[in-house]
């Protein structure tokens, strides 16, 4: 079955190869949330400290070649930088075409700071990285290949293995604001962002060109708390404990092809409990529930781990069958680790007017996530 499925990509692809308007989409993870710097990179250094994510992703594990997808990012948020922002990378591997083609995506993220209020922040940030993109022709069968009695027996004519990878820059941006009610409450961030600005051409032959689609995207995400702000850091959890509730939702478009996400998680006692709706707004629309589950550990009052869990169901379209998606994401969290002097230790809020108020403060606390 694997075999065939290989043959019926080879065809795909020996079809697709000499025509110009190839396009590639990215992965649509559904914990946005656990990616912030692969969503907006005016994500990076959010908040202050040092925050490592990982997360993998198997779409469709029903299919005969399932899709699997890597994720690591790491950023820095210091008040010390200039621009009073942070600094980040982000790494991303999959492996579109049935397996064949291998993407690795690696770039270094700037977010720059701009206080408004003690309550209100704006954020920018730039991506500059190189994206890569890698096929095995030793997977591959040409017609060549073929004897018309014996089947694939002979070394392909094709000569140009040079063409395996194609290694292009590639860059992207976004702006969010930051927000917390007056008591701390309520807090969120809106955004939106751009990545593949200048549409690179990974095409891995010169007889056509394959421009790598721009996408946009747009965010919002809300938390209320049921307690005082940032007691959920609290090293022992108890009855006590205000039950904190994330609503958010995504958008993106690419290439004309549109996507929504939207739901709602829940954190008390450190448990997360989550349920997203997922949906494609053109051409096939493919509707998925997800389910999500996690556990937060704390290690100090400001070192945590986070785990969590969620799995896509799908409910409507061409995709049924296919067993969905798996996915599972670790993050680290230093809350007061700092570099240039200007982390969660101590300090005004930039913009708080000298109030005295410190970086524990409702947009210096930790995240939800």
């Amino acid at each position: 079955m694997k075999k065939l499925s290989c043959i019926l990509c080879l065809l795909v692809l020996m079809w697709i190869l000499p025509h110009t308007s190839v396009r590639g989409q990215d992965m649509n993870y559904t914990q946005y949330f656990s990616t912030p710097l692969y969503v907006n990179p005016a994500f990076t250094g959010i908040n202050t400290g040092i925050r490592a994510r990982f997360l993998f992703r198997d779409q469709w594990p029903s299919a005969p070649i399932p899709y699997k997808s890597y994720y690591f990012s790491a950023d820095l948020g210091d008040r010390g930088l200039p621009g009073a922002g942070g600094l980040g990378i982000v790494v991303e591997s999959d492996n579109p075409g049935a397996g064949l083609i291998n993407n690795l995506n690696a770039a270094l993220t700037i977010g720059v700071r701009i206080p408004i209020t003690g309550f209100l922040a704006a954020q920018v940030g730039i991506k500059a990285g190189i994206m890569q993109r890698r096929i095995n022709y030793d997977d591959l069968v040409f017609t060549s290949n073929f004897d018309a009695r014996y089947g694939n027996i002979y070394q392909s004519g094709f000569t140009d293995f040079n063409a395996n990878k194609r290694v292009v820059p590639d860059f992207g941006a976004g702006g969010l604001f930051q927000f917390s009610s007056n008591e701390g409450n309520i807090t969120g961030d809106l955004g939106f962002a751009v990545d593949h600005i200048f549409q690179p051409d990974v095409s891995f032959l010169s007889v056509g060109t394959s421009q790598y689609p721009r996408k946009w995207v747009g965010h919002l995400d809300l938390v209320f708390s049921t307690g005082p702000a940032g007691s959920s850091n609290a090293m022992y959890v108890s009855s006590s404990e205000p039950l904190k509730i994330n609503v958010g939702a995504l958008y993106m478009n690419q290439s004309n092809l549109n996507s929504l996400e939207f739901g709602l998680n829940l954190l008390k006692y450190n448990i997360y409990l989550g349920c997203w709706f997922k949906s494609t707004l053109t051409g096939t629309v493919n509707n998925s529930c997800a389910v999500l589950a996690g556990y937060k550990f704390n290690f100090y009052d400001n070192m945590s781990i986070k785990f969590m869990y969620s799995y896509d169901i799908q409910v409507s379209g061409a995709l049924q069958g296919t067993g969905g998606a798996h996915e599972i994401s670790l993050i680290l969290e230093f809350d007061k680790l700092t570099i240039f002097g200007g982390g969660g230790g101590g300090g005004s809020i930039p913009g708080s007017g000298g109030s005295g108020r410190k970086y524990g403060g409702p947009m210096e606390c930790p995240s939800f996530y």
